[in-house]
């Protein structure tokens, strides 16, 4: 039995604003086992990337737990937290964004290895490995990000979340920006890693093609509560609930 990597239970999210209050995530629970690929689909606004940032905890939590690798950290903080980012990497949409542009991709790559005191030689020779792992030649290390192409830079960004080993990946919409050609070969690396590395994916996206092609299981997310739960194919195929079956018509 693979062993549970994240566990999320009972997840709410209340953004307040004056006396405004607005539900973003709504009683949501799910696990993720070591190299499983859970999906998180819907539309803009349906509760996604709240998810992700409570995960990471970029947000704090309104109420529910986040377990991972047996520990709970739904309220850690500080030096705690840093140990929680050793575990889970995030790739995220842009990824020329998630690069600062004054540094080469060697060194954001190579950053998380610094902070955890490899000297700069190993952790250049660190870094040529992650980039080869990602299909990149070693002269990408000198390369800044607008140097390079929207999908090049994804996989630098991949190389970056895979430098400090993580449990999980949380891809946040990770292959959108990017042409249909690239898409596919970005994934085609995320399979890769899944397999050989055994690593879990947390993929949260509104292309259901993209679910079907990468994903073992699936939750639709509408209005910040999970409607509808199962394999790609029983998703796809055989969907229960009228707003799955408008969003399988809207993508396929």
């Amino acid at each position: 039995m693979a062993e549970t990597v994240l566990r999320v239970e009972h997840l709410k999210k209340i953004f307040t604003s004056g006396k405004k209050s607005f539900t973003a995530v709504d009683d949501v629970s799910f696990e993720v086992k070591r190299g499983q690929c859970l999906g998180i689909v819907g539309e803009s606004g349906s509760g996604k990337s709240t998810i992700a940032q409570m995960i990471t905890r970029l947000i704090d939590v309104t109420d529910g737990t986040i377990t991972l690798m047996g520990k709970d950290i739904t309220n850690v903080k500080g030096k705690e937290l840093r140990q929680v980012y050793l575990e889970i990497q995030m790739v995220f949409q842009m990824p020329m964004e998630s690069f600062d542009p004054r540094y080469t991709l060697g060194d954001g790559i190579g950053e998380s290895l610094r902070n955890l005191g490899m000297n700069r030689r190993d952790t250049r020779k660190k870094v040529i490995e992650l980039l080869d792992q990602c299909g990149l030649e070693p002269e990408f290390a000198d390369r800044y990000p607008h140097q390079v192409s929207g999908g090049q830079c994804q996989r630098a960004a991949i190389a970056r979340a895979l430098a400090v080993n993580p449990s999980l990946l949380i891809c946040d919409e990770a292959t959108s920006a990017l042409d249909v050609t690239v898409q596919k070969q970005v994934l085609e690396l995320l399979s890769e890693l899944k397999e050989k590395e055994n690593l879990s994916f947390l993929l949260i996206c509104h292309d259901l093609a993209l679910v079907q092609a990468f994903c073992d299981e699936v939750l639709v997310l509408y209005h910040g509560k999970v409607v509808e739960k199962g394999t790609p194919d029983e998703i796809i195929n055989h969907p229960e609930k009228e707003y799955t079956k408008i969003l399988i018509d809207s993508v396929l």
